[in-house]
């Protein structure tokens, strides 16, 4: 999504882009803060930071079907897997959320995403919860799959599972708000229109995966609900989020507005 825009592909008009590349997690923690004035988020934050940012329109990391997933050593039931310390990958992540909504409470402990794999696999974790390209990749470890909440979710819901969406500083004004999504959407499109050069820029950030996996892994998370959510994306979304907040796990209640 960011290949047009990094290689000059794509006129960015007025403005100038800054790639500020952090995990999810961190995101979430300097959205509270409005530190930047477009970022990735993960759906499950967006409550806490909605009144300083709006959603964009495109960008979303959907799975149909599929989603993190949380593995073992050993295969496990749902009541055996309540009954354990699972490792995640932070309170504010969307994968969290769904796992609370697939368990109820449940004990767990955060760690960076991208050390959960190994944590699992040395027994520092009972179970650990997967939203990187280890959903594809555990199996090679010797790891099990207890359970995916992207497949546990479409079965619930007959949707696909918002796990990750971008976002724009409501301050920045109206109409630079419509331009920057504009301007957005057109690096996304150049993005799937010129799929092999993105990738392999892509590949740069992939901590060493191969280009097999990497190419499996990008396919499911951007697509066509990535270059517009549609009815149905923005009504998992708001699915998602109704399910939050009956659950208690928001500080406020959720209003949903997209940047048209």
């Amino acid at each position: 999504m960011f290949w047009g825009l990094a290689s000059g592909t794509v006129d960015p008009r007025r403005f100038e882009f800054e790639h500020v590349l952090a995990d999810i997690q961190s995101l979430n923690e300097w959205a509270l803060e409005g530190r930047l004035e477009v970022t990735a988020l993960s759906l499950h934050a967006y409550p806490y930071v909605q009144d300083r940012y709006a959603l964009l329109p495109h960008g979303a990391s959907m799975g149909s079907g599929y989603g993190p997933i949380v593995v073992a050593k050993q295969p496990m039931s749902k009541d055996e897997l309540a009954g354990v310390r699972i490792s995640v990958p932070g309170r504010m992540t969307t994968a969290f959320l769904v796992l609370r909504l697939y368990l109820g409470d449940f004990e767990y402990r955060e760690a960076p995403f991208d050390r959960i794999l190994e944590q699992v696999v040395e027994g520092r974790a009972d179970a650990g919860l997967l939203i990187h390209e280890g959903q594809l990749t555990y199996g090679s470890h010797g790891l099990e799959k207890v359970v995916d909440l992207g497949e546990w979710w479409l079965l619930e819901t007959g949707l696909p599972l918002p796990l990750g969406v971008n976002v724009v500083r409501r301050d920045l004004g109206d109409d630079v708000l419509g331009d920057v999504s504009a301007v957005l959407r057109e690096a996304i499109q150049c993005g799937l229109d010129h799929r092999a050069e993105a990738l392999e820029y892509a590949l740069e950030f992939g901590r060493g995966i191969d280009a097999a996996v990497a190419d499996r892994f990008v396919s499911m998370y951007v697509n066509e609900l990535t270059q517009d959510y549609g009815d149905e994306g923005r009504k998992a979304v708001t699915e998602l989020l109704r399910r939050g907040e009956a659950l208690g796990a928001f500080p406020a209640p959720v209003h949903l507005d997209f940047v048209r």
